[in-house]
């Protein structure tokens, strides 16, 4: 068990960490500190929140596990301002969904300190925003990477395995450049294909979306998801999901090519591996 588990600038994930740590008695106190004052009173009052700080120096203390829940581009800037006062042995994780440059960055920061930062990135989340919409099972059989920097303290790596295990979670470890080019395929590249098919489907008349059955809500439900959010997420993982994109455009105008073509066999051969990848899934 954890003995003081802190949660900075919680939103969906931030709060969705905090009750799930509750429901799983994996810290005996949690402590958050949110950004905006209205926040705070807010989460002062939930049952899964033991301490609200009035700001993240504050927050960090006495912290034995520290989560930044932050958007992608201010967590660096938020373990650096927290540096200088986080107690000896502290870890310091987050929820990022790219790694690469947070994990260099937030190691770099706390170099010359006694503490240890650890990435972290559960495949959870929601259309939805805002701590208000958390959900302690959100972690439930949901993977999530580990990217420990080279050469890391085990205790502390072991720290985070274990945390996100106890949260439910499938924990996979990788370096954090690995991890940008998976997610870059599993994550934004899908996300890309359902903005940009919502996007054209748009421009035509509007009439068509009501004639259209599940297999098109199925498909763009992710288009929903908050616009900030991804453009952080395009900005920090840019060149891998440029090489995404050209892997599929180039499989794409293959496609186009049978077709046009009519080439039946080699759009059967591709139909049917597709197929059989998403039969591959688990539910």
């Amino acid at each position: 068990m954890i003995d003081t588990l802190v949660i900075l600038a919680p939103g969906l994930l931030g709060a969705s960490v905090a009750r799930a740590a509750r429901a799983c008695g994996v810290a005996s106190h949690i402590v958050i500190w949110a950004r905006r004052p209205e926040v705070r009173l807010a989460i002062a009052e939930q049952p899964w929140c033991d301490e609200v700080a009035d700001s993240p120096e504050a927050a960090v203390a006495a912290a034995n596990l520290v989560v930044v829940a932050s958007p992608v581009t201010r967590i660096p800037e938020l373990i650096k301002r927290i540096a200088s006062a986080l107690p000896a042995g502290a870890v310091v994780t987050d929820v990022g969904s790219v790694k690469a440059e947070i994990c260099r960055e937030s190691h770099a920061i706390l170099a010359t300190t006694d503490a240890v930062f650890v990435g972290s990135h559960p495949m959870a989340g929601s259309a939805l925003t805002g701590w208000e919409n958390s959900d302690p099972d959100l972690f439930e059989k949901r993977t999530c990477f580990v990217t420990p920097t080279a050469d890391p303290p085990p205790a502390a790596v072991e720290t985070v395995v274990r945390f996100w295990r106890d949260l439910g979670s499938e924990v996979v470890t990788t370096t954090a450049d690995q991890h940008d080019e998976i997610v870059a395929h599993i994550s934004h590249l899908p996300q890309i294909i359902a903005t940009n098919l919502g996007t054209l489907l748009a421009a035509r008349p509007s009439q068509w979306s009501h004639l259209a059955g599940n297999g098109l809500k199925d498909t763009t439900r992710i288009a929903a998801s908050d616009a900030t959010m991804w453009i952080e997420i395009l900005e920090q993982n840019r060149d891998e999901i440029l090489r995404a994109l050209n892997g599929f455009e180039d499989d794409l105008h293959h496609f186009r090519a049978a077709l046009a073509n009519r080439d039946w066999t080699e759009l059967r051969v591709r139909l049917e591996r597709g197929k059989s990848w998403r039969d591959s899934l688990r539910s």
